[in-house]
């Protein structure tokens, strides 16, 4: 929470008078461990902002606050670079600066000098860039399958977040259908398209609010996960399909999916049935985006579905708190591959701050990684692959006919080098999207062997299993409820869109059985028929169902400098292991209608 000082017209010229008076008035320098910056203030030359701030960033720079009233902002750059900026044409004046800020975040947290925040990361890969031309992702869904949303705060408008139907083993009480209890899905979902409700497109590049890459894109959210993380390879298979065979419904636009989870099976990528689903779902136009994965869990090669070699595997970078690539690193936990299958290019996935979910069991379990009362700060390849979810939202919403695979070509034929990180780990490199986007459509078309989904369930589980309270885990060739599995049987139906029927996916009921049209409501996708002999919702815990699953690193603000919530001040008295009321959404916050017949409007 900031406090600014609104100027009028025509108290403008002298209130930037005033301000110069004020910054200019003590020079600073800080010195790193190389260069010296200098602290300047940046007054554009009219209708040159964006090009005078690209000017500090490849000069190595950063660019921190706007100043409107003088079309200018603070930096810190190079002392060697400033006579030649100064010289560029796109720059009227650079003043060194004070240490005087105009706007005072109250609750500790500035975005603007948090490495790890929104704000940060978009300009790092230059999403900000795009938000000026006015390209913000509207137009675009992206269909999430992972532990589900809630309604905080750059989630919560209406229209922002869409509900596919709840897989998860928690769908049978009322009070966690969709509600995301484990507390990853709302971080992604902030990062691909957060934006602070009542804020206008004029306001995005402001530090003050929380918006994400790409803030006018919708999130179709299809829960698998409960509050442990604990989900099957079934239930993602039965989610995927969905998301495909449901892309275009009622005015939905499903272009891209995020996978921010992986399992550590090793099996033949064109047998497997996780990779065969992402490539059906590639092939229907879909843009699906893949954590690579974090070393620690599994083998050396990167995780399932990301080493299928059609979809983007997206590893992590470490920025070291600058915009500038020079000083970036491909962080030790995230995964290289095994040299065949490396990741595609990298994204910011170091102690990255989205929003909170309070209560959850990342929130009550990992307190060290709350920011404020908002934030929580996470590190992993599942964040680096939901910036890169955001990132293709906006390269769809600029042109809208890109296939998938001219999606992943753009993205890697743009990636800006590491020069510090080693190959196998980066990729192409870090994604740039202000490259991306002003360079040519590619003419490509991957023709890598298709995966026939025939293979095994059990060997795409790898050691992810879920299980009883007594322990013993769900493995072989049979889903959740126990039906047998057939990959041979079930992949023509996925490729053709009719896996699903009337709620039904492979023999049993999932599921609600209609679409109600132009509105989502909850109730006809409750998945009120799972009773009986066949399911218990007690009967799958996921006690071994690992949190590496979900590409999350840490979830703890120790990964990076910097004050950290205060545990005093936060009560978990509504989070109560797996009784959890929703009581923190009831009332004017959260109403079923809120974010079901009202989503589609």
């Amino acid at each position: 929470m900031s406090t600014r000082i609104s100027i009028d017209g025509t108290r403008r010229a002298f209130a930037a008078a005033v301000a110069a008076s004020l910054l200019f008035a003590l020079p600073a320098v800080a010195t790193g461990s190389s260069t010296n910056f200098v602290s300047v203030i940046v007054r554009a030359v009219p209708g040159h902002f964006g090009a005078a701030e690209r000017l500090v960033d490849d000069a190595g720079g950063r660019v921190g606050r706007e100043i409107k009233i003088i079309d200018g902002f603070s930096a810190q750059v190079p002392a060697g670079a400033m006579e030649q900026m100064r010289a560029s044409g796109h720059i009227h004046s650079l003043t060194p600066n004070g240490r005087v800020h105009l706007l005072h975040a109250v609750d500790g947290f500035d975005a603007s000098t948090d490495p790890g925040s929104a704000y940060n990361v978009t300009k790092i890969i230059k999403a900000q860039d795009l938000w000026r031309m006015g390209i913000t992702g509207s137009g675009v869904d992206v269909a999430l399958i992972d532990s589900g949303v809630v309604p905080v705060n750059g989630l919560s408008a209406p229209g922002k977040v869409a509900f596919g139907p709840d897989l998860s083993f928690e769908s049978q009480a009322d009070n966690l259908r969709y509600l995301d209890t484990y507390g990853h899905g709302t971080h992604m979902a902030g990062i691909i398209a957060g934006r602070d409700d009542g804020v206008t497109p004029n306001h995005y590049t402001d530090h003050d609010s929380f918006i994400g890459v790409a803030p006018d894109a919708r999130i179709v959210s299809v829960k698998v996960a409960t509050a442990t993380g604990a989900t099957d390879v079934s239930q993602v298979l039965a989610a995927i399909d969905w998301v495909v065979q449901h892309r275009h419904d009622a005015g939905m636009n499903i272009r891209v999916l995020n996978l921010s989870f992986g399992t550590d099976g090793v099996q033949d990528y064109m047998l497997d049935p996780l990779t065969y689903a992402a490539e059906v779902a590639w092939r229907k136009g879909i843009v699906v985006v893949a954590a690579a994965g974090n070393a620690g869990f599994g083998t050396s090669k990167l995780n399932d579905p990301a080493y299928d070699p059609y979809v983007i595997a997206v590893g992590a970078d470490d920025p070291k708190g600058t915009l500038s690539v020079s000083d970036d690193v491909v962080p030790d936990w995230s995964s290289r591959g095994d040299g065949a299958r490396n990741p595609d290019l990298v994204a910011p996935g170091k102690s990255v701050v989205s929003l909170r979910d309070p209560s959850s069991n990342v929130d009550a379990n990992h307190p060290g990684g709350r920011v404020n009362a908002r934030f929580f700060r996470g590190s992993g390849t599942s964040q680096a692959a939901a910036v890169v979810s955001g990132a293709a939202a906006l390269l769809l919403q600029q042109r809208p006919n890109l296939t998938p695979d001219q999606v992943k070509q753009l993205l890697i034929s743009s990636s800006t080098p590491i020069p510090g990180a080693d190959a196998t780990g980066q990729g192409a490199g870090l994604i740039n999207l202000r490259t991306a986007s002003s360079i040519a459509t590619p003419n490509v078309t991957q023709s890598w062997p298709q995966a026939t989904g025939t293979g095994s369930l059990e060997a795409a589980r790898g050691s992810a299993h879920v299980s009883t309270p007594d322990g013993v885990e769900l493995r072989g060739e049979q889903d959740i409820f126990g039906v047998a599995w057939d990959g041979s049987a079930w992949a023509p139906t996925s490729s053709n869109e009719t896996s699903w029927s009337g709620g039904q996916w492979n023999g049993s009921t999932w599921s609600g059985s209609t679409w109600s049209g132009s509105t989502w409501s909850g109730s006809t996708w409750s998945g009120s028929t799972w009773s009986g002999s066949t399911w218990s919702g007690s009967t799958w815990s996921g006690s071994t169902w690992s949190g590496s699953t979900w590409s999350g690193s840490t979830w703890s603000g120790s990964t990076w400098s910097g004050s950290t919530w205060s545990g005093s001040t936060w009560s978990g008295s509504t989070w109560s292991g797996s009784t959890w009321s929703g009581s923190s959404w009831s009332g004017s916050s959260w109403s079923s209608s809120q974010w079901s017949s009202s989503v589609w409007e």
